[in-house]
C-alpha cells in the first residue's frame, strides 16, 4: 500500500538534499591532492567469490501496470565463506550502492572488506533511486547535494563548523573541495531521492522486508536514512533480521532534522513515521505522549522522550543492535537521544562513538574516509562477538555452491 505520510514542507526537504540521512590512520599527506589508481580495482579482482549476480525484491503493479517500489539488490558469495548470515549494505539519503563497493579514491569498500571475511554481502540502491527504478508516481525528485552543502556536512565541516563537534573531522582523503578528484567524485556519485523521508522510509522498509523473505536471516547495515526502515524490517521480521548495525541512523526521535538546517519534521510513532509495534499496543500515534528531558552529554542538553511509563517496542528489541557514531559528524547532536528513546523502550543496544574507543576525526562517511578499514574492524568485532554464525568447513563449501 502506498504510502499515506505527508512531505515535509519543500524548503526543508531541499534542505535536506545533502544529508544522507533519512540518511587506519595514515599520515597527514593524505589530506593532499589523491589521484585515481588501479590498487583497489586490482585488490577487489583478486578476491575469491563463488558467485555472484543481482536481482530486484518487492514492488507492486499500479492500475497502469507499472511497477513501483522495487529494490535493486547485487550480491556477492565468496569461496572462503565462514559465516552463514549474509550482510545487507543500504546506503543513505543521496547515495547509492556503490558507496559500499569502493572508497572515492578508489579504496576497497566495506562489501569487498568482509567479503574477504567470508562473509556474503549484498547491496541495494533504495527504492526509487538509483537502478531501482523511480517512477512519478512515486513523487517528485529532489535535486543531489550542491558542492557547498557536500563541503558543510560532509568534506570539510571542520572549516565552517556548524555544529560543536565539526572542527574535530580531519579522516576526509583529499582537500575537500570542488576540484579535488577525490571529492569530485564523491559528489558525482549523489543521486536525486524522494523528499518526503517518511514516504522513502515506507518504501525500503517494505523492500528491506520482502528481501529478507527471500535470502532467510540477515544483518542489515544502513547508513543515515535508511536507519529508520531498518527499526522497521526488524520490528516486522525480528526472526529474520538478526541484527542492525546502524551507522549514524536519522534522527532525532520524535522531531527529525538537524537543528543545524530547520526546526525539524515531526517523527509521529517516535523513531519511525509509520507504524512501529509498541507494548502496551497502540493503534494510533496519538496515544503515544513525548516529554522533553535533561540529559547528561557533551554536546545534547535535552532529548525528547515517552513520558513514564513508557511503552516498549518488544519485536525491535529481539534485535540485535550495534549503533557507531563518529567523533566529528552531525549525528553528535542527535544520537545520544536516539540510544535514550531506544533504551527507555527495553531495547537492549551497544552504541559505540569511536572516540571513545580511540579512533578520531571521523564524520558523516566514515566507511569511507582514509581509515574506513579501521572502522569496519569495529563492525567486524561486534559481530563476531554478537551474531552466532560461524559455518563448519562443509557447510560453508555446500553454501558456496548453491
Amino acid at each position: 500500500m502506498r504510502s499515506q505520510v505527508q512531505h515535509p514542507t519543500k524548503g526543508f526537504t531541499h534542505a535536506l538534499v545533502g544529508l544522507a540521512l533519512l540518511l587506519g590512520a595514515t599520515s597527514g599527506s593524505a589530506r593532499a591532492q589523491a589521484a585515481p589508481g588501479d590498487q583497489g580495482d586490482a585488490q577487489a579482482q583478486s578476491l575469491p567469490v563463488a558467485r555472484q549476480g543481482n536481482f530486484f525484491v518487492g514492488g507492486h503493479y499500479d492500475k497502469d501496470g507499472h511497477i513501483l517500489g522495487q529494490m535493486y539488490v547485487e550480491y556477492q558469495i565468496p569461496k572462503n565463506r565462514t559465516h552463514r548470515i549474509p550482510l545487507v549494505f543500504i546506503p543513505g539519503y543521496g547515495q547509492m550502492g556503490q558507496a559500499f563497493w569502493f572508497t572515492p579514491d578508489g579504496r576497497p569498500g566495506w562489501a569487498p572488506y568482509f567479503l574477504k571475511r567470508g562473509y556474503a554481502v549484498f547491496v541495494v540502491d533504495q527504492p526509487a533511486r538509483g537502478r531501482s527504478t523511480w517512477n512519478s508516481e512515486d513523487g517528485e525528485l529532489a535535486d543531489p547535494s550542491t558542492a557547498l552543502v557536500a563541503q558543510q556536512l560532509f568534506t570539510s565541516p571542520e572549516r565552517f563548523n556548524l555544529w560543536p563537534a565539526a572542527h574535530l573531522h580531519t579522516q576526509w582523503v583529499g582537500r575537500g573541495v570542488p576540484g579535488d578528484y577525490v571529492f569530485d567524485q564523491f559528489l558525482k556519485s549523489q543521486e536525486a531521492s524522494l523528499p518526503g523521508i517518511g514516504d522513502q522510509e515506507g518504501l525500503t522498509s517494505d523492500a528491506l522486508v520482502a528481501l529478507v523473505d527471500r535470502i532467510g536471516p540477515a544483518v542489515l547495515i544502513p547508513h543515515s536514512q535508511p536507519g529508520s526502515s531498518t527499526w522497521l524490517a526488524g520490528d516486522r521480521r525480528p526472526n529474520l533480521v538478526k541484527a542492525i548495525v546502524a551507522l549514524e541512523p536519522g534522527g532525532p526521535p520524535v522531531v527529525f532534522g538537524p537543528p543545524i538546517i530547520s526546526p525539524g519534521t515531526p517523527v509521529p510513532w517516535g523513531i519511525t513515521f509509520h507504524k512501529i509495534t509498541y507494548k502496551p499496543a497502540v493503534s494510533d500515534p496519538s496515544q503515544l505522549s513525548f516529554v522533553r528531558r535533561s540529559i547528561d552529554d557533551k554536546y545534547v542538553k535535552s532529548c525528547l522522550l515517552q513520558a513514564e511509563p513508557a511503552r516498549q517496542l518488544p519485536n525491535l528489541a529481539r534485535v540485535k543492535i550495534l549503533m557507531l557514531s563518529s567523533e566529528a559528524g552531525y549525528n553528535t547532536m542527535w544520537d545520544p537521544c536516539t540510544t535514550r528513546y531506544l533504551r527507555q523502550a527495553g531495547v537492549s543496544l551497544t552504541w559505540t562513538r569511536l572516540e571513545d574507543i580511540g579512533i578520531h576525526g571521523n564524520s558523516h562517511f566514515d566507511f569511507i574516509e582514509r581509515n574506513s578499514d579501521q572502522v569496519a574492524g569495529v563492525v567486524l568485532r561486534w559481530l563476531r562477538s554478537h551474531v552466532a554464525d560461524q559455518m563448519s568447513e562443509s557447510l560453508a563449501n555446500q553454501a558456496a555452491t548453491q
